[in-house]
C-alpha cells in the first residue's frame, strides 16, 4: 500500500540481492537557463559550494559540462553525491544504518497493493532511503525527510517528498509548527530553513517543466494538494477499545441522526483533504481512526465514519490472538530469535512470489547457524513488508488464504470453492473488512434491533458487514447487497446458503445502477433500512498507488459519491415514509 546489483562477499554469502526498484529518481535542479559563469567567475561557483558540494565536485562537474548550462551541472553534482555516499557505494561493508532505516519504515507500511512483484534481493539501499538520502543531500533534515516519507507512502519519489516538506514548511509559516514532526529549536533554524526553501524553490522550475510534459498541469496541481497525508491519531485506538469505558461523547447534528444508521470504511492515510470531505459529506461527522491489531494478530488502519452509538459496544467471543505465535502457533518451532515481530503488518490483495521465498532460504542457508548482520536486516524486511512466516529451517512462507481468513475472522473456508482461484482469494481477503473491528462498532444494533435488521450492502467486496451482523447474533431480516465482482457475490450467496439465512437476499451488481426508482421499490418490499453499511474502493488512495494516488478525483475512488448519493436518497425516501 511498494537498482537491481549482485554480490560476491567473502564470507559464505555467495547469492544475490536484487531490488525491486529499477527506475531513476527524477533530480531537480536549477532552472534550465544558460548560465557564463564557471571556475573562474565565481558567482556559479559559488553558489554550487554554496549548495553544500565540495571544491573539487564542483570542479569537476562544471569541466565535464561546460560553463554554460547550470542544469547540467547540478544533475552531475546530485549523481556524484549520491554514488560516492558510503551508504549507497557499499562496496566492503554492511549498510547497517539504512537497512535499519527501511524496516523501520516497513514496519508501519500499511498499504494495500493490487500487483504481483517478483521481487528480489538488493544489496544498495531501496530506491526509498536513496530517496531520503537525496533530501538530506539537498538540505533538508533527515528528521523532515523522514516525516515526509511517512506521510507520502514508502514509495513515494523524491519529488513528491519535497512537494511535503514544501507544504509542511508553508504549515509552520502559518501555525508555527511542521506537519509531523518535531518542532525544531536550533540556533541555527531561521538559516537551515532559509537555504531549504532557496533548494526547494530552485527545483521548483525543472519539476514543474517535466510534470507538465509528462503529466499535464492537471495532475501537477494535484499532486502539490496530495502532498500531506491526513493527521491520524496515535494511538489509532477509535473512541474506544474492548473492555474500555468510551474515551469521548460526540454529538451529532439532526440531520445525521438514525435510523437509518450508517457506516462508512476506507484506508486511513488517504491523501490530504479526503477525509475532511468525506466527513463534509457525511454531515461533519469525525471519523474513527482505529488499527486492528488491537483487535488481531494484523494491522490494519482504518478510518469509520458512522452515525451509530458509541456506548455499549462489545467485542465478538472468543477473543481472537493479538500475537502472530499465537494465531500461527506452528510457526514458534521455526521462529528465530533475531526476527522480533509479533504483529502482521497490514493483509495485502497479493502474496510474495515463490523465487523470493527461496532466495531468503538461500541465503540463510549459506549463511550458517548465525546470518550476518547485513542477511538478517534484509530478510526480516521482506518477512514485515510481505507478512512472512516461519515455517521451516529458514523456510519463509507467505500467508496462506485459510490463515488470511482466521486473521480477519471470517469462517474457515469462507472463499474456497466455487471455481475461485487462489490470486482472487487473496484480492477478495485483501479488501475486505475486519471482522472483529467493524463487529465491535456495530455490536450496538443488537439492542436496538432485537427482531433482526434491514441491511443496505453497498461494495458488500466478500460480505464482512453480513458475517460481522450474523457473528453477533443479529438476525438479517433482508440484504441488499451491492457488488460489482461476480467472484465475490459468489462468495456472499454460498455463505448466505451454507449459514442457513432465513432473510432475504438481494443482489445488485452496481452502486450506480441504483436510483430513487429502485430504493424505493427495495424498501418497499422489506420495510425500509435500518443500517447503510459499506466502504467504497481504496485504490486512489493508498500510498502503495504512485500512478493514480488521485484521492475521491480517482475513476475507482469517487464512487465514494454514490455511497453519499444513495445514503441521501435512503434518507429522502424514508423521511417521505415512502
Amino acid at each position: 500500500m511498494d537498482g537491481n546489483s549482485g554480490i560476491n562477499d567473502n564470507d559464505n554469502e555467495e547469492f544475490s540481492w536484487e531490488s525491486d526498484d529499477d527506475e531513476k529518481e527524477n533530480r531537480a535542479g536549477m532552472p534550465g537557463e544558460a548560465c557564463e559563469a564557471g571556475p573562474s567567475q565565481p558567482s556559479l561557483y559559488s553558489y554550487f559550494i554554496a549548495m553544500g558540494f565540495s571544491k573539487n565536485t564542483v570542479e569537476k562537474a562544471i569541466k565535464k559540462n561546460g560553463e554554460g548550462n547550470s542544469e547540467a551541472i547540478l544533475e552531475t553534482l546530485l549523481t556524484y553525491s549520491a554514488t560516492e555516499n558510503p551508504y549507497l557505494k557499499n562496496e566492503d561493508g554492511p549498510i547497517e544504518s539504512i537497512a535499519s532505516n527501511y524496516m523501520d519504515g516497513l514496519e508501519d507500511d500499511s498499504s494495500d497493493t493490487d500487483d504481483f512483484d517478483d521481487l528480489e534481493f538488493i544489496e544498495a539501499p531501496p530506491g526509498r532511503d536513496r530517496n531520503l538520502l537525496t533530501l538530506v543531500e539537498m538540505g533538508f533534515s533527515a528528521e523532515e525527510a523522514s516525516a515526509a516519507r511517512d506521510r507520502c507512502g514508502l514509495d513515494a519519489s523524491v519529488l513528491e517528498l519535497a512537494d511535503s516538506i514544501h507544504a509542511a514548511h508553508m504549515a509552520k509559516d502559518s501555525h508555527g509548527i511542521v506537519l509531523g514532526s518535531p518542532i525544531i529549536n536550533k540556533p541555527n533554524e531561521a538559516t537551515f530553513y532559509s537555504t531549504s526553501r532557496k533548494k526547494r524553490l530552485l527545483m521548483e522550475e525543472k519539476r514543474k517543466h517535466r510534470r507538465n510534459r509528462h503529466h499535464g498541469s492537471r495532475r501537477s496541481e494535484y499532486l502539490k494538494k496530495a502532498a500531506l497525508d491526513v493527521d491520524i491519531p496515535k494511538p489509532m485506538i477509535g473512541f474506544s477499545l474492548p473492555f474500555q469505558n468510551c474515551i469521548k461523547r460526540r454529538n451529532l447534528p439532526d440531520s445525521a441522526l438514525g435510523p437509518p444508521y450508517f457506516y462508512y470504511e476506507n484506508v486511513a492515510l488517504a491523501p490530504k483533504g479526503v477525509w475532511d470531505t468525506i466527513s463534509r459529506f457525511l454531515y461533519d461527522i469525525e471519523p474513527e481512526f482505529v488499527d486492528s491489531k488491537y483487535f488481531c494478530a494484523a494491522m490494519r488502519k482504518r478510518a469509520y465514519i458512522h452515525n451509530l452509538p458509541i456506548e455499549n459496544r462489545f467485542p465478538l467471543l472468543p477473543l481472537p490472538k493479538k500475537t502472530i505465535q499465537e494465531a500461527l502457533p506452528t510457526t514458534k518451532k521455526w521462529w528465530p530469535e533475531w526476527d522480533n515481530r509479533t504483529q502482521l503488518n497490514c493483509l495485502q490483495t497479493c502474496t510474495a512470489s515463490a523465487k523470493l521465498t527461496e532466495k531468503i532460504k538461500k541465503a540463510l542457508d549459506d549463511s550458517g547457524d548465525v546470518p550476518s548482520l547485513r542477511v538478517q536486516e534484509y530478510v526480516l524486511a521482506q518477512c514485515k513488508k510481505w507478512n512472512l512466516v516461519w515455517v521451516g529451517r529458514h523456510k519463509a512462507a507467505p500467508l496462506e488464504p485459510d490463515e488470511i481468513e482466521m486473521l480477519l475472522r471470517f469462517p474457515k473456508n469462507h472463499t474456497r470453492g466455487g471455481g475461485i482461484g487462489r490470486t482472487e482469494r487473496f484480492k477478495s481477503l485483501g479488501n475486505s473488512f475486519q471482522i472483529d473491528t467493524v463487529a465491535y462498532h456495530l455490536s450496538v444494533l443488537k439492542n436496538i434491533f432485537p427482531d433482526g435488521i434491514n441491511v443496505l450492502s453497498l461494495f458488500s467486496g466478500i460480505g464482512g458487514a453480513e458475517v460481522a451482523l450474523h457473528s453477533l447474533g443479529i438476525r438479517l431480516k433482508a440484504v441488499v447487497s451491492v457488488e460489482i465482482s461476480e467472484v465475490n457475490r459468489n462468495i456472499i450467496r454460498c455463505w448466505w446458503e451454507q449459514t442457513n439465512q432465513k432473510g432475504t437476499l438481494i443482489e445488485v451488481d452496481d452502486v450506480q445502477k441504483l436510483d430513487g426508482g429502485n430504493l424505493e421499490e427495495f424498501m418497499r418490499r422489506i420495510g425500509g433500512f435500518d443500517l447503510v453499511i459499506g466502504g467504497s474502493p481504496c485504490n486512489n488512495l493508498t500510498g502503495s498507488n504512485r500512478h493514480t494516488r488521485d484521492g475521491l478525483e480517482g475513476k475507482d475512488s469517487s464512487l465514494f459519491y454514490d455511497f453519499f448519493r444513495i445514503l441521501d436518497l435512503v434518507k429522502c425516501i424514508m423521511g417521505k415514509k415512502f
